[in-house]
């Protein structure tokens, strides 16, 4: 797929998170407290990203408002050195298609000790029938 044919896919706000490296507010996404089980794919291509089994809350402060995961699916997602914003994080991407999801953050309530803060946006959630 082109930029060109991502952008027409694309609402501007995912667009901008997904391509552009943007945030949506907190609290503001439709998977931030969502239950359902089945499989989050990334919003541009499809690729399987994260189980709904490892998704959890969190109370972290600066990670609460967006979905947490504490693993993603064997080979979904890669790992970039982030150095916006004045502070060093890890930014998350898709394996398939290289589009921002958000970041990876240590996080002792998560049962993995890592903390995959996404963005809603750049997700699709496949429920399970």
């Amino acid at each position: 797929m082109t930029e060109e044919e991502i952008k027409n896919k694309l609402t501007t706000e995912e667009y901008e998170v997904l391509r552009k490296k943007g945030t949506e507010a907190p609290f503001s996404g439709k998977y931030y407290k969502e239950t359902a089980k089945g499989t989050y794919n990334c919003k541009v291509c499809g690729n399987p990203l994260f189980s709904s089994g490892a998704k959890f809350d969190t109370s972290t402060p600066g990670l609460v408002g967006w979905p947490s995961f504490d693993e993603a699916l064997p080979n979904a997602v890669k790992f970039l050195p982030d150095s916006s914003m004045g502070m060093e994080r890890t930014e998350v991407v898709c394996a398939n298609c290289g589009s921002h999801l958000g970041h990876l953050f240590d996080d002792r309530e998560a049962k993995t000790g890592k903390h995959y803060c996404l963005n809603s946006v750049c997700l699709d959630l496949k429920k399970k029938e």
